[in-house]
């Protein structure tokens, strides 16, 4: 039943005697506003790092202003950083239709191929400075040149502190990462997420308004364009950015944790 039209539902609830007859405005009105609706999903992934609550709690905590149980110092910052790669500059076959009375733009959906970037940001959470660089692609290098862009500048040149939280891609995981960063630069604090949790890292935030602003429809004549509309829009976002409003804390985590771990229990029974 999850996969039936509208009209195979009516057929059924006709067929079964559950109301005489019935149209399928009232019948979509009322799958609407069904408690359970089978005809959806949302993808997840469940944790699997042992240590996950531990880890992640860490970050957590920094967005609140506490580190290790002490609240953190004014002059102290906090950075979410990530990678957004394999971004497509797309030319479409024919061009984009502006919107009408009445009607909405119109793509076309051939596109040419006229490459792909990737686009590295860090976001200041408790100041809402934006940070970030086009490259041809993510790797170490890249990611580096993108840390020197921020430590280079004030306050972060000279803050007591500033911790960086990032997930456990390829550019910047594990230990290596801790000690080029403390070689490089000794006020920094690697703060790393446990697998599968970039959804607690602040900067995917600004990439999802990054897709829906500006990559999305992509019409690129070349690299250079694109580019070049990423920088902007990322002058533009500044002019105007705010700390995000986040209130998803350690003790949601907790009760998030120990509901999945219940429903994992309840599965394997």
């Amino acid at each position: 039943m999850s996969r039936w039209s509208l009209s195979e539902f009516k057929r059924e609830v006709l067929r079964r005697g559950i109301v005489a007859s019935v149209g399928e405005t009232t019948l979509w009105r009322w799958l609407r506003e069904d408690a359970i609706r089978p005809w959806t999903h949302r993808s997840w992934i469940f944790p699997r790092d042992p240590d996950f609550e531990a880890k992640a709690s860490q970050a957590l905590d920094l967005y609140e202003g506490r580190w290790k149980g002490k609240h953190l110092q004014p002059a102290d910052c906090v950075v979410s950083a990530d990678e957004k790669s394999g971004i497509q500059a797309l030319k479409r076959c024919h061009p984009i239709l502006p919107p009408a009375q009445g009607r909405a733009a119109r793509v076309e959906h051939e596109y040419r191929r006229k490459g792909t970037l990737a686009y590295l940001a860090a976001w200041d959470v408790r100041r809402a400075k934006l940070y970030g660089r086009c490259e041809p692609k993510v790797g170490i290098a890249p990611f580096e040149r993108l840390v020197e862009q921020v430590m280079s500048d004030e306050p972060y040149r000279s803050a007591p502190r500033v911790f960086w939280i990032l997930d456990n891609g390829t550019s910047h995981r594990g230990q290596r990462c801790v000690e080029r960063f403390h070689r490089r630069w000794p006020n920094t604090i690697p703060v790393h997420l446990p697998k599968h949790a970039s959804w607690l890292n602040q900067i995917e935030i600004f990439f999802s308004i990054l897709q829906r602003k500006v990559l999305t429809p992509a019409d690129f004549d070349s690299l250079a364009k694109l580019e070049d509309r990423i920088l902007r829009f990322q002058e533009h976002y500044q002019q105007m950015a705010k700390p995000f409003e986040w209130r998803f804390t350690r003790r949601d985590l907790a009760k998030l944790l120990r509901k999945l771990e219940s429903r994992s229990v309840q599965i394997a029974a």
